[in-house]
């Protein structure tokens, strides 16, 4: 057995996950506001809770919406902001007594999906967020790859491709302060900006999905636009790290013409002539989280 957390803005989701990845148990609670202390101590609270039946410590894995810093173990780059800076691994250890494994959300995700969900059968899985964020993680072998710098697969602040620059009217400033990024085009924000661009309407992205499932032809356009963009975007991943299998995942990911367009439109951007790299939507949604972050602990 092991124990995952998902500590989310709005709700922590811890389970206990057997061997085979069957979900034993599962519980949700709210994330406190505000105050960091009644995080640590909800959170703490929660793993307890879950070790309660055993003899023996269950290992602990949590997925965070930010990242340890590689130089003093802090967290960074969280959009709940009032984690950012603190020692939150440290904190919990010091209050649960015993150690834990934390890895970011999109690390948890492409875990998730590699051990239990679309990739189990891949050797190498590169598992993407498209939502609010552009993010990513590598997984080889069913064990999580961070690198030295805790980086490996965020590849939403790499770059986009010129060939995707020509896509856009304008240049485009990322919340990180570098020019065009690759999240200014594949989040939901540039996907919403894309559409404006193109038809003066300001519509979110889920309203810009559905209107094309309606039949909308400028909301198809966009779509249509937003797939050429993806395509060689991920064109670049597959030059670089040539993946088994690429999972999507986060709120865009649910945009059905993504799994008939995407991959036939990255062929004639990848230094290949058959590409083999498949592309598909992810087993278990919005539960990962709390899965994968179990899976910081590998099965020996």
């Amino acid at each position: 057995m092991r124990i995952g957390i998902d500590l989310g803005g709005t709700k922590i989701e811890g389970i206990l996950l057997s061997d085979d990845g069957i979900v034993v148990e599962n519980i949700r609670v709210d994330t406190p506001a505000n105050e960091y202390s009644n995080t640590v101590e909800t959170l703490s609270q929660l793993v307890e809770s879950l070790q309660q039946n055993s003899e023996s410590k269950y290992p602990v894995g949590i997925g965070t919406p930010g990242a340890l810093s590689s130089i003093d173990e802090t967290m960074k780059n969280c959009n709940s902001v009032q984690l950012n800076g603190k020692a939150l691994k440290r904190n919990i250890e010091d209050r649960l007594g015993y150690g834990v494994r934390l890895e970011n959300d999109a690390n948890c995700f492409a875990l998730s999906e590699a051990c239990y969900g679309s990739g189990r059968d891949a050797l190498t899985v590169f598992g993407v967020i498209i939502g609010t964020g552009t993010g990513g993680g590598l997984v080889i072998n069913k064990r999580l790859h961070t690198g030295p710098n805790r980086i490996a697969g965020e590849w939403g602040h790499n770059s986009m491709p010129s060939s995707v620059r020509e896509l856009i009217d304008a240049d485009r400033r990322c919340y990180c302060g570098r020019i065009n990024c690759i999240e200014t085009v594949l989040s939901g924000r540039g996907l919403r900006q894309s559409h404006q661009e193109s038809t003066g309407n300001a519509l979110q992205a889920i309203e810009i999905a559905r209107l094309a499932e309606e039949g909308s032809q400028t909301a198809k356009e966009s779509i249509q636009l937003y797939c050429q963009q993806l395509a060689r975007c991920l064109a670049t991943v597959v030059n670089i790290i040539d993946p088994d299998m690429i999972v999507l995942g986060g709120g865009l990911s649910n945009i059905g013409e993504l799994y008939s367009q995407v991959r036939s439109l990255m062929k004639e951007s990848v230094f290949t002539d058959n590409m083999l790299t498949q592309l598909s939507a992810p087993r278990f949604g919005d539960a990962s989280g709390a899965r994968g972050a179990a899976c910081l602990w590998p099965l020996e």
